[in-house]
């Protein structure tokens, strides 16, 4: 079956990879969306037999196309091959010829992508996460680096770029900012657990009332509840509840949440992944209160 005129496909050299990860050739390609992804440098498709075969087969490829992205295929793969459990997606194939790596996953097009949040997604993410939390860490996997209230301090010597977003006023910051520093330096991020440690809507989807994560290449070994503290800020500001009703008493782990983003979110956009610091400035919006609140801060 021939492409239509003007419709996307891969380059030759990609088709070629995505048959070998595969095992055969797809003959349908359609980009897979990008604006839920962080990353447009990885090439995403939604590949499928063409519409005359009686078992049509459909798949999920994306393709290293730098060398950070090749990283994180061959990391994301690595872990794929020493994980097993409900939350993953099935890997169908993987090819690495040294320059793009391809790894062909289960198309889950066809599933639920929040949001829009209910109850019933939120449960299902968060017993997602509690069977990452149980699931032994692979041997290779590093530790989580305790961070001591860095990224708060790294604000306070340079606050311009995080000032420039908004967020708060320069007078705001100057009285939070030793509060924030004290409490992110207590965060209990040190942990024997699997954690994803990069939890958001475009990283989940619910197929059968569970949820399925996606993504994972920066997987850690650390504490579990770094799952859901990463998650909450992104899940309030697409009109879940707040933090606090599904992660109380945790003033530390949401000072550290709050200045992982807030550190990140002004800096110069990545090559790589141009989509990271919008989403980044998305969470420290709904990050920052969490925190104030939970010190009992002025709001920012």
């Amino acid at each position: 079956m021939t492409p239509a005129p003007g419709t996307p496909t891969p380059p030759p050299d990609d088709v070629e990879r995505i048959e070998r990860a595969l095992g055969w050739r797809p003959t349908v390609f359609r980009p897979a969306a990008a604006d839920r992804g962080a990353t447009d440098t990885a090439a995403r498709w939604i590949v499928a037999d063409d519409d005359f075969n009686p078992v049509r087969r459909s798949a999920f490829v994306k393709i290293g196309a730098t060398d950070m992205t090749a990283d994180w295929t061959r990391t994301e793969y690595l872990n794929y091959r020493s994980l097993r459990g409900r939350f993953l997606p099935v890997v169908l194939g993987f090819d690495d010829d040294g320059e793009r790596p391809a790894l062909a996953l289960e198309d889950l097009s066809r599933a639920d992508w929040p949001p829009p949040w209910t109850d019933e997604r939120v449960a299902a993410v968060l017993a997602a996460l509690a069977a990452i939390g149980r699931t032994a860490p692979p041997d290779h996997l590093s530790r989580q680096k305790v961070d001591l209230g860095a990224d708060w301090r790294y604000v306070s010597a340079d606050p311009v770029p995080f000032l420039a977003l908004g967020l708060c006023s320069a007078s705001w910051l100057d009285v939070a900012l030793p509060v924030l520093i004290a409490a992110a330096a207590e965060a209990p991020l040190v942990g024997d657990s699997l954690v994803h440690l990069d939890v958001r809507s475009d990283n989940l989807c619910i197929r059968d009332g569970e949820a399925i994560v996606i993504d994972w290449n920066h997987a850690r070994v650390a504490n579990p509840d770094l799952d859901v503290a990463f998650w909450l800020p992104s899940l309030h500001a697409e009109g879940g509840p707040p933090p606090e009703t599904i992660l109380p008493d945790a003033p530390a782990l949401a000072a550290w949440v709050a200045g992982y983003f807030c550190a990140r979110a002004g800096n110069a956009p990545l090559a790589d992944a141009p989509h990271v610091r919008p989403l980044q400035v998305q969470q420290s919006r709904t990050a920052l209160p969490w925190a104030a609140r939970a010190l009992g801060l002025p709001p920012p």
